[in-house]
């Protein structure tokens, strides 16, 4: 810090100069004319609003192409444009930049969902310098004031180019970049390494859970159709926007993906009683199984529901009702032979379903139920293990970031010259 405030001091002692997008450039939208046809088998490379909204620097060698005929007038990017997210969901999100920090080796087309800043003088602002300066709180926050909506947050582009931001000389840029640059490298290898620890921690901890619900077959554990020791039962309707502020527990099929684990004792959402009575009902001890998904693997994610009060799920889901240990179910149906079991059952190419009937056909192997609740507490003690693991090593990544950030943002306020 202390040489980039000499370096200020040196080429700006009255502060640094703060200028509206307006002063400083104008912006290029993407590619216009397109169809959906256009994006199948293209022969030009082009940045996705993905790209966009994941990167600091564009990814110029991402598998993205789109149609361009010889000759056709579509906007090229160039070195030092800065992309910004058009529109998104949440306002959060919106606007979020990446930079196009060396010259494309071949034409390079922006999507139709994002739109360039591009400088009139490109030796106003070094790229490197660019790519932090628009992720930083202060211009982030700024971005958002400039969008408004609501069920889709979009930016004005007026708005947007009344924005000011600082422009600082060339040596100062460039002395934050370099120490920009240092913190980011350093932050991807601590994140890269503590994400090989849980991967690793991870594939232990499936080793031993398949060892343990691996029975052979002379091992008198019997095998037994799910549909003769459980009754299955298909729910049906609940979109997410029957959930409500409060009312009856519900377990959506799309959040067994996405937030639960192998068991729960409270939901995420909930349903008014008037819905609630028309779906299917989940008892303490039920396993919720998913019937479809885009994907095979999430098809038969299941949730044992271990809350103390009756609950509701809907379409795309089944409800397991049974007498064995519901959490022994919802280990073995994470197993790698569950997982080849359920592949002979699913059907369909872009949207992947399992029907109750054909969970119903798959066999199950069931020991005792004292072997069931003496495999579920190993399971439980290595599952305690990988979460704690899971938990604490995204905290030291979080505060690791919120370290970056702090820098960041140090190194990107500037007191404003007096105009």
């Amino acid at each position: 810090m202390s040489h980039i405030d000499d370096l200020i001091k040196a080429h700006c002692p009255g502060g640094v100069r703060f200028l509206s997008l307006a002063d400083v450039g104008v912006t290029v939208p993407g590619l216009s004319g397109k169809t959906k046809a256009d994006f199948s088998d293209g022969n030009a490379r082009f940045v996705s609003y993905k790209n966009a909204f994941a990167n600091l620097a564009v990814d110029q060698t991402a598998s993205d192409f789109v149609k361009v005929a010889p000759g056709e007038k579509q906007n090229v990017l160039r070195r030092g444009d800065v992309i910004f997210t058009g529109s998104s969901e949440t306002a959060d999100e919106v606007g979020m930049s990446s930079v196009v920090v060396s010259e494309p080796l071949e034409p390079l087309y922006l999507n139709s969902f994002c739109f360039a800043l591009r400088f009139s003088d490109p030796d106003l602002m070094l790229p490197g310098f660019a790519k932090y300066l628009f992720r930083s709180d202060g211009v982030r926050a700024a971005i958002q004031r400039s969008a408004a909506g609501v069920t889709r947050i979009n930016i004005s582009k007026q708005r947007f180019m009344k924005i000011r931001v600082p422009v600082p000389p060339l040596e100062v840029q460039r002395e934050v970049m370099k120490v920009l640059d240092a913190f980011t490298e350093l932050e991807a290898e601590l994140e890269a390494e503590l994400e090989a620890e849980l991967e690793a921690r991870r594939l232990q901890y499936a080793h031993y859970r398949d060892r343990l619900l691996t029975f052979p077959d002379t091992g008198g554990v019997p095998r037994i159709p799910m549909g003769e020791f459980a009754q299955l039962v298909r729910g049906n309707g609940m979109p997410k926007t029957d959930f409500a502020e409060s009312g009856v527990g519900a377990i959506h099929y799309g959040q067994i993906y996405t937030y639960y684990g192998t068991y729960a004792h409270e939901t995420l959402s909930f349903v008014g009683h008037e819905k609630a009575a028309k779906l299917a009902k989940v008892d303490p001890g039920d396993v919720v199984i998913t019937n479809t998904s885009e994907n095979i693997e999430d098809v038969g994610k299941a949730v044992a529901w271990l809350g103390d009060n009756q609950v509701v799920t809907g379409g795309h889901a089944t409800v397991i009702k049974h007498s064995q240990n519901a959490k022994f179910l919802a280990y073995y149906f994470q197993t790698s032979e569950f997982a080849i079991a359920k592949r002979k059952h699913v059907t369909g190419t872009k949207v992947m379903d399992v029907s109750a009937k054909s969970l119903a056909k798959i066999e199950i192997p069931l020991p005792p139920l004292d072997e069931q609740d003496r495999i579920v507490r190993i399971l439980d003690r290595f599952n305690a293990l990988v979460n704690s693991l899971t938990e604490g090593l995204p905290v030291e990544l979080r505060a690791r970031r919120e370290q970056y950030n702090y820098y960041r943002d140090k190194l990107l306020t500037f007191e404003e010259a007096a105009a």
